[in-house]
């Protein structure tokens, strides 16, 4: 007669109670359809329901505390499109899969917090236990300034700062396209002003066109 290994099921279930984050990682054991014994996170404790299987439910319950409750966000801060005439840009500061749901973002300009055309969306869950969150800052660049987002999470041990940094290259882009444009009308402008002399000098010549019949 062949011998059916247990049957190990691991499970991680989000209370269902209004405005609750709490998460309970559940392991059970099952054999044959009957449940030998399961680790509650909840009871913080495990129970095997035979003998035998105490001490692997011992193990699960080991293992399940190794599971990480905290998830450091990964952050990304970028300049976007803004939908608003008035301002030529808007910096973006997004924060992906962190965990604990809460989190704080903070705009800094020259280290001091900024408070005004600031819009931040709520946490947003990813679907996996893990959340988003963006906040949008419309400025107006300075030469000089510094910019940066202030990330406060349970899983930094301090607060973590993003510096703006603009790409150099955009730079030299809009510099190159500038000068262009400069030259380009410089060239214009000479020309136009070569005719205008000469015009008044009456240096131009006079094209007259002459029918000389053929005999």
């Amino acid at each position: 007669m062949s011998h059916r290994a247990p049957r190990l099921l691991k499970t991680c279930i989000k209370n269902a109670v209004a405005q609750s984050d709490d998460v309970v990682y559940l392991a059970q054991i099952y054999f044959n359809k009957v449940l030998m014994g399961q680790y509650n996170s909840t009871l913080g404790k495990y129970v095997g329901y035979t003998e035998k299987l105490k001490e692997h439910t011992r193990l699960i319950t080991e293992t399940v505390l190794l599971l990480p409750n905290q998830f450091e966000p990964t952050v990304k801060l970028r300049l976007v499109e803004s939908p608003d005439s008035e301002h030529p840009g808007m910096l973006m500061c997004s924060a992906y899969n962190f965990y604990p749901k809460h989190i704080k973002l903070t705009w800094l300009r020259d280290g001091k917090e900024v408070t005004t055309d600031v819009t931040s969306t709520e946490e947003l869950p990813n679907g996996n236990w893990l959340y988003q969150i963006h906040s949008h800052l419309e400025i107006i660049p300075k030469p000089g300034e510094n910019i940066s987002c202030m990330v406060e999470h349970a899983s930094l041990m301090e607060p973590k700062f993003y510096d703006w940094e603009p790409s150099p290259d955009s730079g030299r882009d809009k510099i190159a396209v500038g000068a262009a444009g400069l030259l380009l009308g410089l060239v214009f402008s000479v020309a136009g002003l070569i005719y205008y002399k000469k015009k008044s000098s009456g240096d131009l010549l006079d094209f007259t066109e002459i029918l000389v019949p053929i005999t």
